[in-house]
């Protein structure tokens, strides 16, 4: 077969290369995926290993080639549903795909025994063998480890035989659905490629992908004919599989007359001109040693001319980051770092407020400085969108050495969270008044997130995202998990990727990822529960022994409900509260908790009520002369 010393010499480069693993989500193993030793290969190149998910909605991509240039060919060969393809990519079902056109593939991924997998079939063809499958045909989504263990009596190979393939695809783990991450899609790695690279042709942080392949920076070499996994959190779309650099045959490379192109001449092409001369000899002492028989063992070979020569595209970080921060130059100001530094005494401890936020003074003016790790593109485009005094406002950002650094406007009082729960060590109080006030100002809030056509969900209303102006105004922020969702219709399907802080998460979110705008009305009761009680939710729960939508029935409906709800409220109110108003609050509450999403009110709704009890409150401080702190 013509074709068995250029495997040879794929062979030889797999065998040249070690890999150090170190724990994470999903281990990338580089040229492994494309050798065929019968022993001594990692369990792992049979796939992704089941670490998530049972099963999931995940992507692959492949590169159109004669026959598998079409949707019908390409759908088939893969076993993606051909209508969802052809949407994906934006063409129509009866379009055929310029070659090496990166065409992205839709797929349901499996957990099958201990790897993830999506199956097709494929028939073997004359003078094919199980690397020229797995690496020319499916061009890497498969390997010869998982064809040879998939099927019964692996070296029985005739034309005619119908194998089954497991192609390379996973699941995200827990740890990244609570980042917000829903997709993994197993990218098929280019010549002239970089982690850097991918993940700005699909908007990811470059951190989040190398976490999602166990790599690190200083270990971040990717090779082609393997597949990195990229976590996404949104489907991809055909914009992003545009490359300025087309994959070509060399102009050495014979016209073939075969049905399909064969990519094994490509490696060829490439390799030969990378491989310096010693590599070169070690190949043909490699052939004349281990010609005469494939199915034994390959030798390890150590060499470091391999190194040397190998290709790494240059990449320049202000290049990357140009297109972003053009962008975002349209609708907030971009600081020098060196600003930030100044207004923060270079991040002094002394101007440090909680977490990764810091106090900083620009211009005269107090801001919050929050160094944020990872992809913010989401945050960013929302709140680029966003411009309401009930939600926080983002007013610049800053990028250094990969962290961003988001400047808002200051909240001199700090979270809500510093001010409702009752013996708090800085004596902090809040009076009646002044709490329906606040839950107004955050009912108005998330009024205006839903208000748009397709409304957006906060999905992380806490009392620690609710923030105070010097007037104690209240403010929404943290959108890191705003989803925007399409439709009109206030139910929408589930998701698997539960993401949100306990207790503030809705029992059918919780429990069957239903997801709809229900979602921060009941995280908003649970505030307002916390705020009327002077206790966290953690507490409340634990106290009573029951479920929070429970808790109030006690008093609702009793003749003796107000003397009840006295010894309910917080403490700190004393006597200064209208119970009358109290229990209609308590209703309010009771309505929003509702275990059932239909019977829970609009936010609309909410802030209709609240508005008529502010007023009610503010005629009943006036007529009681009630101190306000």
């Amino acid at each position: 077969m013509h074709l068995f010393p250029f495997t040879l010499i794929i062979l030889f480069i797999v065998l040249m290369h070690n890999f150090s693993l170190i724990l994470g989500q999903q281990p990338y193993i580089g040229l492994g995926t494309v050798a065929c030793p019968r022993r001594g290969n990692k369990n792992s190149i049979r796939g992704y290993t089941c670490n998530g998910a049972n099963s999931c909605q995940a992507f692959l991509t492949f590169r159109s080639q004669p026959i598998y240039d079409s949707v019908s060919t390409i759908s088939t060969l893969l076993g993606s549903d051909p209508s969802q393809l052809a949407k994906i990519n934006s063409v129509s079902l009866n379009d055929t795909f310029e070659t090496n056109k990166l065409v992205l593939v839709p797929v349901n991924c499996s957990c099958a025994g201990q790897y993830y997998q999506t199956n097709t079939s494929y028939v073997f063809q004359n003078a094919e063998t199980y690397f020229l499958i797995a690496n020319n045909t499916f061009e890497g989504l498969t390997t010869c480890q998982a064809l040879q263990n998939q099927n019964h009596n692996p070296a029985n190979i005739y034309p005619g035989r119908k194998l089954l393939v497991p192609l390379r695809c996973a699941c995200p783990t827990k740890n990244q659905t609570e980042k917000g991450i829903k997709y993994l899609l197993s990218y098929l790695v280019n010549w002239g490629d970089s982690v850097s690279l991918i993940a700005d042709k699909f908007g990811v942080g470059s951190v989040t992908t190398l976490e999602a392949n166990n790599l690190t920076l200083t270990q971040s070499t990717i090779y082609p004919f393997t597949t990195l996994l990229i976590p996404l959190h949104d489907k991809p779309s055909s914009p992003q599989t545009v490359s300025p650099a087309q994959l070509t045959p060399p102009p050495s490379s014979p016209p073939s007359s075969h049905k399909k192109k064969t990519w094994v001449y490509v490696v060829v092409g490439v390799v030969a001109g990378a491989v310096a001369l010693t590599s070169a000899l070690c190949t043909v002492i490699f052939f004349t040693r281990r010609g005469k028989n494939r199915n034994e063992d390959d030798s390890m070979v150590v060499s470091r001319s391999f190194e040397a020569t190998k290709k790494k595209p240059p990449m320049s970080v202000n290049e990357k980051l140009s297109e972003i921060i053009s962008g975002i130059a349209q609708s907030f100001k971009v600081y020098d770092f060196e600003e930030l530094k100044r207004a923060t005494d270079n991040f002094s401890p002394s101007y440090w407020i909680k977490g990764s936020v810091y106090r900083g003074v620009i211009n005269g003016d107090l801001a919050a400085i929050k160094k944020i790790e990872g992809d913010v593109t989401k945050e960013m485009e929302i709140l680029s969108k966003i411009n309401h005094s009930n939600v926080v406002r983002l007013s610049g950002v800053s990028f250094h050495e990969g962290r961003w650094y988001f400047v808002y406007e200051y909240a001199a009082n700090g979270d809500l969270s510093e001010w409702i729960y009752f013996n708090n060590a800085d004596g902090k109080f809040l009076s009646w008044t002044q709490r329906i006030q606040i839950a107004l100002d955050v009912a108005t809030g998330i009024d205006y997130l839903h208000s748009f056509s397709s409304p957006y969900i906060h999905k992380d209303i806490k009392s620690t995202n609710i923030l105070l102006d010097g007037d104690f105004r209240g403010k929404v922020a943290n959108l890191r998990l705003v989803r925007r969702v399409e439709g009109g219709d206030d139910q929408f399907p589930a998701t698997r990727h539960i993401v949100g802080t306990r207790g503030y998460m809705a029992p059918e979110y919780l429990e069957h990822g239903l997801v709809s705008t229900k979602l921060d009305v009941y995280a908003f009761g649970v505030v307002m529960l916390e705020m009327i009680t002077g206790k966290e939710v953690a507490a409340i729960v634990t106290e009573d022994e029951t479920n929070l939508s429970h808790v109030l029935r006690v008093m609702l409906g009793e003749e003796s409900g107000q003397e009840r709800l006295k010894e309910f409220v917080d403490p700190s109110l004393r006597e200064n509260f209208p119970s009358e108003l109290g229990m209609f609050v308590v209703e309010m509450i009771d309505n929003c908790i509702s275990i059932d999403p239909a019977s829970r009110p609009s936010v609309h709704e909410i802030v209709q009520s609240l508005s008529r009890t502010l007023n009610s409150s503010l005629s009943w401080e006036r007529s009681m002369n009630v101190p306000r702190s």
